[in-house]
């Protein structure tokens, strides 16, 4: 009798390499030789150089030259492969390091195109991976929380993020002849579905930026390196300019209105660069948002993967009526710009997308007056200090302008305390609830019930003796805990019940029987 060959089991696919192009983009950026400059530069100083004209030739080709070479040496050991049912990432120069992450693990996928990739026609990819990743060398995958694939074509880009997510929605089934196959007749691909848009940036909201701290943060940042690169040119090279005179009030004017103008300007070129021609869209059972003037960003997120959104908005965007919503989603990394889903705009806006997203629990319940009390003393307690310190120096030195310091202090705390206040809500719905806190940045955070995975009560003697509690709700998405603060402490268990599942009853008061009851 003959036994039939066996069949050998299927090869897997080939290892795929980045283009060769990207050598030149990590060349001219001088991405990995930077890593030595902090061992050069004492180097350099122990043996010493002459100041000349060829010197800093010299310098320049030897720092070309160890950036092509590390560049080359990256490429060459740099592999991936996106398998059936795992996506494998090959580097390291010396040190091997493999990093394996399953198609279950991946979060999201994110194509980005810095403006030197675009000119050469390539894209970095990001894919997003929860803790589960391994590596070679060791490591879990909560040392990289995601995998980098930096310099393949577009084409090639936009394929490997099909093929992830793709593999990713068409795991095997758990069947009843075998739980590793899928069923027979399942169709290999589902069709794409077609999108339907949730969002799109509209360059009138772009004057909301000056209103933004982050915004504002980026002509600052790029007066600063200015004056810096300014002060290592030496003063030969720098023409001899007389500053305008300061002793007539109109010219001071006049300089802070110009300062002022070129702050806001800068901050809305800040944000038309960040932000340029954003959408979010749906795809499937995916967001995705694309922006970016000079680098593109194309972020990919998983609607199942949302527990709740949140809501923020800044003292000056409360003025103008802005307001940004960011997503809360699990497992993603740098989730504070990963998961914008609204960078800016109108609070109609934000507050639509919000309902969109996740069911709206309702109007916010105010917290009762002894939380009142409580923001405003401690919002006047720092002014109080100061005044007590103010008025000893004046009564030992006769120095008065720290007590009046002081007293100005006190003064705004209560406005301050009020407005602190007035942000604080909570509220429960039949999905879904929300918390509010914050006044300087207000923020209100709208969670599924399905979100919580427990409740921490927080509470004070002082907090104790008003009558008063915090409990936060220890969600697996975003900053991975929202608070409600100063809330009554009778109503915190009944909070919690409302919003969570009923395992959340444990923190119900229980009377003498029920706890004779549970013993017996």
């Amino acid at each position: 009798m003959t036994w039939p060959a066996p069949v050998p089991p299927p090869l897997p696919p080939p290892a795929r390499r980045t283009s060769p192009r990207v050598v030149l983009v990590h060349t001219v950026t001088f991405r990995q030789a930077r890593r030595f400059v902090p061992y050069a530069i004492p180097a350099l100083a122990a043996v010493g150089l002459g100041g000349g004209r060829w010197t800093v030739v010299g310098l320049v080709a030897a720092v070309t030259l160890v950036s092509l070479g590390t560049a080359a040496l990256t490429w060459w050991r740099f592999s991936y492969l996106d398998g059936p049912g795992a996506v494998v990432v090959t580097r390291g120069l010396v040190s091997r390091s493999v990093r394996t992450v399953p198609n279950d693990r991946i979060r999201g996928v994110e194509i980005e195109a810095p403006p030197v990739h675009r000119l050469l026609g390539l894209v970095r990819v990001r894919i997003d991976a929860a803790a589960g990743g391994t590596s070679s060398a060791g490591r879990g995958a909560g040392a990289d929380e995601e995998l980098l694939i930096d310099g393949v074509p577009r084409d090639e880009g936009d394929r490997l993020r099909t093929a992830v997510l793709t593999k990713r929605s068409r795991l095997p089934a758990a069947g009843p002849e075998d739980p590793g196959r899928m069923p027979e007749g399942a169709p290999a691909e589902q069709p794409e579905e077609p999108e339907e848009e949730f969002a799109r940036f509209s360059n009138r909201w772009l004057l909301y930026a000056p209103l933004v701290g982050g915004y504002l943060a980026v002509p600052l940042a790029a007066v600063g390196a200015l004056s810096r690169v300014v002060d290592e040119v030496p003063d030969s090279v720098l023409p001899d300019l007389d500053g305008p005179s300061l002793d007539s009030p109109l010219v001071a004017l006049a300089l802070a209105a110009v300062a002022i103008a070129l702050l806001a300007g800068g901050a809305v070129i800040g944000a038309a660069v960040v932000n340029w021609r954003f959408r979010l869209v749906r795809r499937g059972g995916s967001l995705v948002a694309v922006r970016g003037l000079l680098t593109r960003r194309h972020t990919e997120l998983e609607i199942d993967r949302i527990r709740g959104v949140a809501v923020a908005d800044g003292a000056g965007m409360r003025l103008v009526g802005a307001a940004r919503v960011n997503g809360l989603v699990t497992g993603l990394g740098d989730a504070q710009r990963r998961g914008q889903l609204l960078p800016l705009g109108p609070r109609a806006e934000a507050e639509r997308l919000a309902r969109r997203l996740v069911d709206d629990p309702g109007p916010l319940t105010r917290h009762p007056a002894a939380a009142r009390r409580r923001r405003i003393v401690r919002a006047m307690g720092g002014g109080l200090l100061v005044t007590a310190a103010g008025a000893v120096l004046t009564v030992t030195a006769g120095w008065w302008p720290l007590l009046l310091a002081g007293v100005v202090l006190t003064v705004l705390g209560v406005p301050l305390g009020l407005g602190r206040f007035a942000s604080l809500g909570h509220a429960a719905g039949a999905r879904s609830f929300a918390v509010r806190v914050g006044w300087l940045v207000r923020e209100r955070a709208v969670l599924e019930r399905r979100a919580v995975v427990g409740w921490q009560v927080q509470q004070s003697w002082f907090q104790r003796r008003a009558g008063l509690a915090s409990v936060v709700a220890c969600v697996g998405a975003g900053r991975g805990g929202y608070i409600a603060l100063d809330m009554s402490a009778d109503d915190v268990a009944p909070f919690a019940v409302a919003a969570s599942e009923p395992w959340a009853e444990q923190l119900l008061p229980r009377t003498s029987g029920e706890v004779e009851t549970n013993r017996s």
